[in-house]
């Protein structure tokens, strides 16, 4: 099968500068182990397909892959999801909002100048986390006990467990390491920037995918969902603000936090780097 095929790029702030995601646009027919090896081989931290959507209001379909893993939510494949359907002709029922269907549910992503943005999901798991689990964190980030202000579970499908440190510049020196602590790690970690600076908070991502070390996700749209409405929740944070990630892997990435009509919504830039047809 040869399928219409788009790599977008994310939350960048300049061309090349966020987070990558492959979208095959043309999906039907596919079986999940063909979807999996597709995704494997792309190596990127996630890949989506576009099917029929089956639920009423709801522009398409995406499944969502974080290389073996499907995921019922992901924050910058479904913006990349959107900007590629835009790009190859997709036309949404609202001309300023495209509906996607995806596991959990249906998200909106308005169409903005310049961005595109979603609205951020209910978590599945919000609260404190256990100290057993914050201390195996605490080990895994090679930081002090004293640096983390506070946890929370941040799970709105990729299950985040999120830790606010002292500071952005103690974000940015993470050298993390969880072997020692084998098993599936989903971990945010957010730090202020000083009043002034040009992004509010810090962020970093990191995960592990089967037996493979843990990997930092560049730039993290479901991350950045959850920690805005706990930092907003908690009076930490006021929207609209913009926070940055990837800045330790040597991107730019920039997400714009904003709420309206009761609800968060999470924006960046969307841009087609490569566009063609895939063969699977």
């Amino acid at each position: 099968m040869n399928g219409r095929f788009r790599q977008v790029d994310v939350f960048g702030e300049g061309s090349c500068t966020g987070n990558p995601v492959a979208v095959v646009l043309d999906a039907e027919g596919l079986d999940d182990a063909t979807l999996r090896r597709f995704s494997l081989w792309s190596n990127l931290s996630e890949c989506t397909f576009v099917l029929a959507p089956t639920t009423p209001g709801a522009d398409y379909r995406v499944r969502i892959f974080s290389l073996n893993t499907e995921l019922p939510f992901a924050g910058h494949p479904t913006l990349g999801t959107a900007r590629a359907w835009l790009d190859a002709g997709g036309v949404p029922a609202n001309p300023s909002v495209v509906v996607q269907e995806c596991g959990a549910g249906l998200v909106p992503v308005r169409i903005e100048e310049g961005r595109l943005a979603f609205a951020a999901p209910r978590r599945l798991r919000s609260g404190p986390v256990d100290p057993v689990t914050v201390n195996a964190l605490v080990e895994i980030l090679g930081i002090g006990r004293d640096q983390v202000m506070d946890a929370e579970w941040l799970d709105n499908g990729p299950g985040w467990v999120g830790l606010l440190l002292d500071r952005a510049r103690t974000v940015l020196e993470l050298r993390p390491n969880a072997s020692s602590h084998p098993g599936r790690w989903d971990i945010g970690v957010i730090g202020a920037h000083d009043p002034g600076a040009e992004a509010a908070f810090e962020l970093r991502a990191f995960f592990t995918e089967g037996e493979e070390p843990l990997r930092e996700d560049p730039v993290t749209g479901s991350l950045n969902a959850a920690a805005a409405e706990w930092l907003i929740t908690t009076g930490r944070a006021r929207a609209p603000y913009v926070a940055a990630q990837g800045t330790a892997m040597g991107r730019r990435g920039r997400i714009h936090i904003s709420s309206e009509d009761g609800r968060l919504w999470v924006g960046g830039r969307a841009e087609v780097v490569l566009s063609g047809t895939v063969a699977l």
